[in-house]
């Protein structure tokens, strides 16, 4: 059971993570919110750190509205916003020291070539289980340029039972190769997957209690094992619940959620969104 030893030897840091692909969202107030009330339960600070690695989705106006809309709904943070845009070579120095660990190899399948292999098994809501096919192969790279311009995946420990202590959900228990495959932390476009970016920062800003929907508790399984690999200590987690609509579906961007606009024109006050965080679950008609 991994337990964070991080919060013992110094301040607890949170941070807030936002990706500027469109508006905020109800939801994601709603887990802001709570980082901060428990950063300022334990007497600590809250970092912002804007997640804009999509180019093709991350625009400059959505990161204006972003400031904008965590101001309106109350929150507050330390004067230097990180950027990952900003971050590559990090993110690039992180990749070496995984390739340098053995635990990352080079991939050239695509997504459709993953869903297609023997039918891959997958769980519910998430990407196919990698099947492996590169796991064995040799790849030759004529310069690191070469070696950066395709995927690098983590070989996931099979069998291997990832277990944690959520702050909010108690004991978590996932199994590498049955709950999830081997992950991507390279993509070919040379910008590292979420999962290595999230790491990388986190042990950067030394965050010491990751606050963030339920929905990411099988990411965090895989984040375990990239501390492990990378020898860094893990944080503290606390996954929040899911805030559902009124017809019992979870919010989101794509699904044109509640945003914090809408709710402000439609004469919301800022207060009214503790009271929706702390009450979670389905909105009742008109939040």
């Amino acid at each position: 059971m991994v337990k964070s030893k991080r919060r013992i030897f110094g301040e607890y840091v949170g941070r807030v993570a936002p990706t500027p692909t469109g508006l905020m969202h109800l939801g994601h107030a709603c887990t802001f919110l709570e980082a901060q009330r428990r950063a300022r339960a334990a007497g600590g600070k809250l970092l912002l750190r804007i997640e804009d690695l999509d180019q093709a989705r991350c625009k400059p106006e959505f990161v204006e509205a972003l400031a904008e809309d965590l101001a309106w709904a109350g929150l507050s943070w330390e004067p230097e916003v990180l950027r990952q845009s900003e971050r590559l070579a990090w993110f690039r120095e992180v990749l070496g020291r995984l390739r340098e660990a053995g635990v990352v190899y080079p991939c050239s399948c695509s997504r459709k070539d993953v869903a297609e292999a023997i039918r891959a098994p997958h769980v519910e809501g998430q990407e196919p289980l990698y099947p492996g096919t590169c796991r064995e192969r040799e790849f030759v790279f004529g310069s690191e340029a070469e070696a950066l311009a395709i995927n690098w995946r983590f070989r996931v420990p099979d069998g291997e039972a990832i277990a944690f202590e959520d702050g909010r959900l108690g004991a978590q228990h996932f199994v590498a190769g049955r709950d999830f495959g081997d992950f991507l932390v390279w993509r070919k476009d040379g910008f590292p997957s979420y999962e290595l970016a999230v790491v990388a920062d986190d042990v950067a800003q030394g965050i010491t209690e990751v606050v963030r929907g339920e929905d990411l508790l099988a990411s965090t399984a895989r984040q375990l094992l990239l501390y492990r690999a990378l020898g860094e200590e893990p944080p503290a987690f606390y996954h929040c619940p899911l805030i559902l609509d009124t017809e019992g579906k979870r919010l989101a961007k794509r699904a044109g959620a509640m945003g914090l606009r809408e709710l402000r024109a439609g004469g919301a006050r800022p207060e009214e969104l503790e009271e929706i965080a702390k009450r979670g679950g389905r909105l009742r008609g008109g939040a």
